[in-house]
């Protein structure tokens, strides 16, 4: 008598575990997407570039597959508590990670459009500790998200500062390159694109934390608005 129903549930959670790894395969496809368009950056390796924007295909099918399952999965098991908010997180998360792809699209962009320009500065060393920095915060993110850790999600939120310190720094440093010598201007602007392109990557790895984080204790936080609270209930 009670087959059926064990059948249906060990099911479900079979197809819960499939949409996991998933999400864990399009996560590592967007962070070596990413990864490969600063390579790209440093090595003026405009193939490279190419690359990335061909293989940003295979991510958009990715999300279309996992968005698939997620809704099937919604539609047919209507499931509960903390199950049924892993669903609907993981449609966001799938669609941030898409976003992703189009950065490292970005990215990539900005390399051939500095290749074809006569006058070249040499990228700083802060763009490739940003895109270290995102690429590891993407890669914790997802696993907060998969394991519901919510500790491991308010981590990632904080590193989030970090990347912006980056970018606020090398716009300082452009800006000086920019004043000094006119024809470094369109270049100078095309890395701060890239910066700003490193910068997103690291807001959408916040955005994943966060839904970690509302996984795993049913809160919704934003990383600003939460760290304003403290600050507030520290004050005497």
């Amino acid at each position: 008598m009670t087959t059926e129903p064990t059948s249906g549930f060990r099911h479900f959670h079979d197809q819960l575990g499939t949409l996991k790894q998933r999400l864990l395969a399009m996560s590592a496809r967007a962070e070596e997407l990413v990864e490969l368009s600063v390579d790209a950056l440093l090595t003026h390796d405009v193939g490279k570039a190419q690359a990335v924007i061909e293989a940003d295909r295979e991510l958009d099918q990715q999300e279309l597959e996992v968005e698939h399952l997620a809704v099937e999965l919604l539609a047919l098991q209507q499931p509960m508590a903390r199950d049924l908010r892993f669903l609907i997180s993981a449609i966001k998360v799938t669609s941030d990670l898409e976003r992703v792809g189009d950065h490292a699209v970005n990215i990539a962009q900005s390399v051939q459009r500095l290749h074809a320009l006569p006058t070249r500065v040499t990228p700083e060393p802060s763009i490739a500790e940003m895109a270290r920095r995102a690429r590891a915060m993407l890669a914790d993110a997802l696993d907060a998200f998969v394991r519901a850790d919510g500790a491991l999600g308010r981590d990632v939120c904080k590193r989030d500062d970090h990347v912006d310190a980056l970018h606020d720094s090398l716009f300082r440093v452009m800006l000086t390159h920019m004043m000094g010598d006119p024809r470094t201007i369109n270049p100078s602007l095309e890395l701060l694109l890239v910066s700003r392109n490193l910068e997103r990557v690291a807001d959408l790895a916040t955005n994943i934390s966060e839904a970690a984080v509302f996984l795993a204790e049913g809160k919704q936080i934003k990383h600003r608005a939460e760290q304003a609270e403290q600050a507030e209930q520290a004050e005497p």
